[in-house]
């Protein structure tokens, strides 16, 4: 069966980086769009970035220019660096991956998800 595996999150201060990590398996990962998304509390699960299967991305507005996703089709990994740091950026970060879409930036457009893992940017 598919699975996303989510790591690297963790408490950092504001203007700090990270690096999230989403290893997948059961899948053929060349064909999939891959995608990260975040909820915090009490909000929407929101897009932040995707990257297509030939490598091309797409960002949210909030993030565009501090976040960079990446992938690699031979470890079947798709990383997200963040950089400048904000609070705002607090979160559950989920990897998500999709085989058909309509939307690149539609959760309802990825068929499979992680379980998330949690960002906290103090200020």
């Amino acid at each position: 069966q598919v699975q996303l595996v989510e790591s690297g999150g963790g408490l950092v201060q504001a203007g700090g980086s990270l690096r999230l990590s989403c290893a997948a398996s059961g899948l053929t990962f060349n064909n999939y769009l891959m995608g990260w998304f975040r909820q915090a509390p009490g909000k929407e699960r929101e897009f932040v970035a995707t990257t297509r299967t030939a490598g091309s991305t797409s960002y949210a507005d909030s993030v565009n220019g501090r976040f960079t996703i990446s992938r690699d089709n031979a470890k079947s990994t798709v990383d997200l660096q963040m950089n400048s740091l904000k609070p705002e950026d607090t979160a559950v970060y989920y990897c998500a991956a999709s085989r058909h879409w309509l939307s690149l930036t539609q959760k309802d457009s990825y068929q499979y998800w992680g379980r998330g893992t949690q960002v906290t940017v103090s200020s």
